[in-house]
């Protein structure tokens, strides 16, 4: 409870200063949130200024911003009409989120058995196609994947729906598109951690013992090797739940990337500032989670009070 404490403390701070940099930001970005290409007369503007308090210094905007917030109030939206930040939340992230975990969920599954595979295959062209696999899917941008996916899938051969959010179908191309570059990275951290572990001696013991060597690899090797991607699934998680930008945009999908993405081109500044808050929180808490989750896989890790320690 006490390392929880003080990194929930360590991470307030670190949220103050996000939330600080994100304001200064995005009100530093030229132009104004009401500009549409036509001047707009200067009452209006007078007015629109002043019930989003933009008339008022920088310094006593963002205070109003967080005593706003401390109440849980993330504002209204400059661009659409009475919607706050907390709805825009609530419709986009519950998308993302299913659209995220089914994606990394893929991720996990197929990047430990590949890695697995060719770990166990050092060598062997089960190896070199992975490793070959990998390489394409760290390399290839997920928006170029997807692209790629809509021309066969969808205008080729027409099975799946090319961007729409109705069913199942739908979400296939979207979600192989996330998952790719998970994949990959999990498989490449399996492989290398896997065959480290596999050369260590207690592993040689449980052989001699007469442990199988698909056990051997399950109950010993596979669980000590799973700190990195359990280092890489945190951040990884927060990211592609919260929403891929440009994959959903891409896909025409209701989630928060694609209101993050209009919210910047319209310099929507309290929709900006809301999402990054809300992503931030998200990311740590996961992050915590992380840390925490060290001491389930490995008993050797303790948490004390200076924090991890091995």
């Amino acid at each position: 409870m006490r390392y929880v404490i003080q990194k929930v403390s360590s991470s307030i701070v670190t949220l103050i200063v996000i939330i600080t940099l994100t304001f200064i930001l995005i009100h530093s970005l030229p132009g104004s949130p009401f500009d549409t290409g036509k001047k707009i007369p200067d009452a209006i503007a007078k007015n629109l200024n002043y019930k989003y308090n933009l008339d008022a210094p920088l310094t006593e905007q963002y205070f109003s911003y967080l005593k706003g917030l401390l109440k849980g109030n993330l504002g209204f939206s400059m661009k659409h009409d009475n919607k706050t930040v907390n709805s825009i939340i609530r419709e986009g992230f519950p998308i993302s989120a299913l659209l995220g975990l089914s994606s990394m969920l893929i991720a996990v599954t197929f990047g430990m058995m590949l890695g697995c595979t060719a770990a166990i295959y050092k060598g062997k062209w089960q190896d070199i196609g992975i490793t070959l696999f990998t390489t394409i899917g760290i390399s290839i941008p997920g928006f170029v994947f997807g692209g790629l996916l809509i021309q066969v899938f969808a205008v080729k051969l027409q099975w799946l729906p090319p961007a729409q959010w109705e069913g199942m179908n739908s979400m296939i191309l979207p979600m192989v598109s996330l998952a790719l570059l998970p994949t990959a990275i999990i498989a490449r951290l399996i492989r290398s951690s896997l065959i480290h572990v596999l050369g260590q001696n207690y592993i040689q013991t449980a052989r001699a013992k007469g442990l199988s060597f698909n056990m051997t690899v399950i109950k010993h090797g596979l669980r000590n090797s799973l700190f990195p991607v359990i280092s890489f699934l945190g951040p990884a998680t927060a990211g592609i739940v919260t929403g891929s930008f440009i994959i959903e945009s891409i896909f025409n999908i209701p989630g928060m990337g694609k209101w993050f993405v209009t919210s910047v081109i319209n310099r929507d500044y309290t929709v900006v500032v809301g999402l990054t808050i809300f992503y931030s929180t998200l990311l740590i808490c996961i992050n915590i989670l992380v840390d925490v989750a060290y001491t389930l896989i490995d008993p050797r890790v303790r948490l004390g009070h200076r924090g991890i320690s091995r």
